[in-house]
Order: structure tokens, then sequence, then C-alpha cells
């Protein structure tokens, strides 16, 4: 799977670096300085290097933790998102990432012990609040598990503060680490869904709606806490009966004892970000959907986000409590 290993002079003896190379032999080891040599130089072809992405291991020196967005959360007053990783296993087409990026290559973080530092700094300014922490912004949480072990080394620590919560988002199956030991009910497993029809024509290389159901399923059969989360809606001709037949096969696998939020938000861009994105794929339907400039991002024109939340919203409020439902709103 990986062909090419950047590893940052600064960390070639650093236990976690041994041990992932380790695990692949055969890769050509190329040292850098800093992963921006690698990472950020502007004439780089994302498509071409997301058919055979390298692994760059680099060290992360600051913002370790960063609060969420207004607008985004699960119930809490304070919300921070944090990344071991840049880039995504997957290809889905309306990633920002791709528009984010200019490399298709992935940047894994091997020093967890300082994002681990800040975060429990971050928990004891407010012993006595909820505080939650959302893992894969700008990754997907577990796609890499077998190689990042990054819920095996974070669950433990989270378990000891507690006043901490951790979201773990993913589309993957990679959830063995967690069937491997105890649930723990302050971690939200949470699963992004999109219609199968819809999924197969944007989310490439994603394992299937199916596939992450099943691993849904034996996730909460041992009693860990799951979060859907339909997010970002894509629009297509007959979506009303697209979703509510998610919405139907979904609901009827879960355990809503186990459910401990849903969310909802429709596609949406940073302008910039889309511009890029276009250019990469100028004849990808999904950006000749009726789309709008709203305050800098691209969306759905306010007509069709609105009848689409509100849709989606009132379908879901069948299946769930509103005490678990959290909109995304721009």
């Amino acid at each position: 799977m990986i062909e090419t290993i950047y590893i940052e002079e600064a960390i070639l003896q650093h236990p976690r670096v041994i041990e992932i190379i380790t695990r692949f032999p055969q890769a050509k080891r190329i040292t850098c300085g800093r992963y921006g040599e690698v990472f950020n130089p502007k004439a780089q072809n994302f498509r071409l290097q997301k058919q055979k992405p390298a692994l760059i291991l680099a060290e992360k020196y600051k913002h370790f933790a960063m609060a969420v967005p207004s607008g985004y959360g699960i119930g809490a007053n304070k919300n921070y998102y944090f990344s071991h990783m840049l880039n995504c296993l997957y290809d889905c087409r309306y990633c920002f990432l791709q528009g984010m990026y200019q490399s298709a290559n992935y940047v894994l973080f091997v020093n967890y012990e300082d994002f681990q530092d800040e975060i429990k700094q971050l928990c004891t300014e407010t012993p006595t609040e909820a505080m939650h922490f959302f893992s894969g912004y700008d990754c997907d949480s577990l796609a890499l598990e077998p190689v990042t072990q990054f819920a095996e080394q974070f669950l433990p620590f989270f378990e000891k503060i507690p006043n901490a919560w951790l979201e773990l988002r993913t589309k993957s199956t990679q959830v063995r680490s967690l069937l491997n030991r105890e649930p723990f009910p302050r971690c939200i497993v949470a699963f992004s869904l999109t219609p199968n029809e819809i999924a197969i024509k944007v989310e490439a290389k994603a394992p299937s709606l199916q596939r992450r159901l099943d691993a849904l399923c034996k996730l909460q059969e041992q009693g860990w806490q799951i979060g859907l989360r339909f997010d970002p809606m894509i629009y297509q001709t007959g979506y009303q009966q697209q979703y509510q037949q998610l919405f139907e096969q979904v609901f009827s696998l879960i355990n809503l004892d186990q459910l401990h939020s849903v969310s909802l938000g429709a596609f949406r861009l940073p302008e910039k970000y889309f511009k890029k994105v276009h250019k990469l794929y100028p004849e990808e339907k999904l950006f000749a959907s009726p789309l709008e400039n709203q305050q800098g991002m691209i969306s759905y024109k306010q007509e069709l986000e609105q009848e689409m939340m509100h849709y989606c919203t009132k379908q879901l409020l069948t299946f769930i409590p509103e005490s678990k439902f959290f909109p995304c709103i721009l």
C-alpha cells in the first residue's frame, strides 16, 4: 500500500517511526528536514499523487487542539478538533481536503504525547465542564488504524480525564482495535453515511454503505456509543426517496440505547477550496448542481438547502428524539 515514506530527520529514532517503517520493509525511505518541503510545494499533481500516496512521518509543534467553528457540535459548550493526520485514504469528490492541500500524500504526526498534553491542559482549565474533542476533521479517524494505532493510543488517555469526550469520525471498517477492548462510554464512534446510490458516485475508495453498517452493528453490540453523521447531504433528483430509504435502513439496525447523536448538514465548501476542486474535476456532475455563494461558502441555493434540511430533519425526527439531533448550520 505504501511505497514511499518520507521521514523528518529529527524523528528518525522516534519509537513510533521505527515501528511504522518496520511494517513496510519494501518501502523507499527518504529523509527530509520538515514535512512541508514535500507536502506544501505548489507545482504538485493532486490527482496523480492520489493514485499512490506517500506517507510522511512528521512532528507537530503547535496548534494541537483547535476550537470548533460556531454552529458545529453535539451538545457541549466547549468543542475542539485535533488532527493526528493530514489527508484521507478515501477519495470523496466533495471532500474539502483536496481544496485545502497541495499534496495528496498522507502526513502522520507521530508525537501523540504532545497532543495529549494540550488536551489535558484544556480539560484541567474547566474540570467540571464537559469538553468534546473531535478527531476526523483532516483525515478519517480509523482508516489507517492498523498503521497509526491512533485509537489504541488515545482511548486509554481519554479514559483518565473525567470531563473529556472523544468523537472518532469515520467511514472505515477498521474497528478491530475497538472491538478488542472494553467500550469507553465517553467515546462516540461517528459514522458518516450517504445513500448508496449517491455514495457509489461520489465516495470513491470508501467502504460501501453496507460494510459501514456492519461495522457499526458490531460496535453497538459490544456497547460502544454510536453517532450518525448525515453530512454532507448531497442533492440529486429523487433525493427524498433515497434519504428516506437510507434512514429506514439505518434505523432498522440502530439500538437507540447506544445512539449518542445524529447530525445533519448540507454540502458546502469554502469558495477558495471549491474553485480548486472544480478545476480538478471540471466534468464532475456534483459541481453542476444548483449552487451559490453564501457568505464565502459554496453550497446549494438557499431555497434548496432549506428544503433538503427540512425534509431530512422531519424524516429523522420520526426515528429519534429531538434531544439527540444536531443540525449543522452555516
